[in-house]
């Protein structure tokens, strides 16, 4: 087992850091920033396979890259385009994977496997789809939407496109204002269906493989937020001396740091896990997502608050990596349904 980066991850995480720095979370999303993180970087199709036209690589790169974004707080549809992709390596479809490493496409994936929501039928030969989804993430940028449906002989993927007949997009107003959710009602909308249903196996492991794809956004976060408050701390005087050198605040540095540690390691055993060892891939899985959420909010809570006044203000962005860690902390449900199943996988 290696969990150390190698030096061509090393080199893609400088390269993504580098081209983050010229993004801001606060001008929302851009279209012309997404067309040069597909175009210049590839990043759209970093883990769909070569013959699809994408780069072939595996979720440890893929972790790089999304650790980089979170502590950016890169803005817009990115981490749910890359869920729909991991839904699409699952169940590959040549037309939508090429599309989307291409970076012609934008998709996004429907947050919740079970497909209760929504139903699919079949009318002179077409898949027509019924049922609401309450919340979906980048829906209003999206181009197309992934999403398990329940048919009579099981669970099955379709994609929707979410521009066609059928189809209602209402924006809400999200936690997180630096990517958006909507609800997404679909009456009579037609559909793709992907693979060979029933689909329940293929679909477990995109829904395992999510939870990995969003730990290792909120390390980013985690890490953003030490290093910020780091920082600050060393420059901030209170009372004559600098309020790094107060021991309440030196305590609570630690043991961020501590959690950050902890979850450095975990989300780089889940990547691993996922591209080596599929065995161990479901706890490690369950792990990050148990472990990381939680932690993840924490380390931003401490960080908003160690700022002080600063930190309460629209002005500074520590509201904003707070609020990106309380919508990831509860994207995949919240952290004790994680627990449970880690529990359950345990034989706990």
């Amino acid at each position: 087992m290696k969990l150390v980066l190698g030096q061509e991850q090393q080199e893609l995480r400088a390269t993504v850091r580098s081209f983050l720095q010229t993004v801001s979370p606060r001008e929302g999303h851009a279209p012309a920033v997404y067309a040069r993180l597909n175009g210049e970087l590839g990043l759209s199709g970093l883990i769909v396979p070569e013959e699809y036209g994408g780069a072939g690589a595996g979720m440890t790169e893929l972790a790089v890259v999304l650790e980089e974004t979170g502590a950016a707080l890169l803005p817009g549809p990115f981490l749910a385009n890359t869920l729909a992709t991991i839904a699409l390596t699952r169940l590959p479809d040549k037309e939508l994977l090429t599309a989307v490493a291409e970076g012609r496409l934008t998709a996004t994936v429907a947050p919740l496997p079970g497909g209760g929501d929504l139903v699919a039928s079949s009318r002179d030969g077409e898949t027509l789809v019924e049922g609401r989804l309450a919340q979906v993430l980048g829906a209003a940028e999206a181009d197309m939407l992934l999403a398990p449906v329940t048919r009579d002989d099981g669970l099955a993927l379709v994609a929707v496109d979410l521009t066609g007949q059928g189809v209602t997009r209402r924006p809400l107003a999200a936690l997180d204002q630096t990517r958006s959710m909507a609800e997404v009602v679909l009456t009579g909308a037609r559909a793709r269906m992907l693979g060979s249903p029933p689909d329940g196996a293929a679909l477990e492991r995109a829904w395992t493989l999510f939870s990995v794809a969003l730990a290792a956004e909120q390390l980013g976060v985690m890490r953003a937020c030490l290093d910020a408050i780091v920082a600050y701390a060393k420059i901030r005087v209170a009372f004559g001396r600098y309020v790094g050198s107060y021991q309440g605040v030196k305590h609570k540095l630690a043991d961020m740091h501590a959690k950050l540690e902890q979850a450095e390691s975990i989300v780089r055993y889940a990547a691993w896990a996922a591209d080596e060892s599929p065995g161990e891939l479901p706890q490690a899985a369950a792990l990050a997502q148990a472990y990381v959420g939680r932690a993840c909010f924490e380390v931003a809570r401490d960080h908003l608050l160690l700022h002080g006044g600063i930190g309460f203000t629209w002005e500074h962005d520590a509201h904003l990596y707070y609020k990106r860690a309380k919508t990831d902390e509860v994207l995949l449900g919240p952290p004790r349904t994680h627990r449970e199943r880690l529990a359950d996988l345990l034989e706990l």
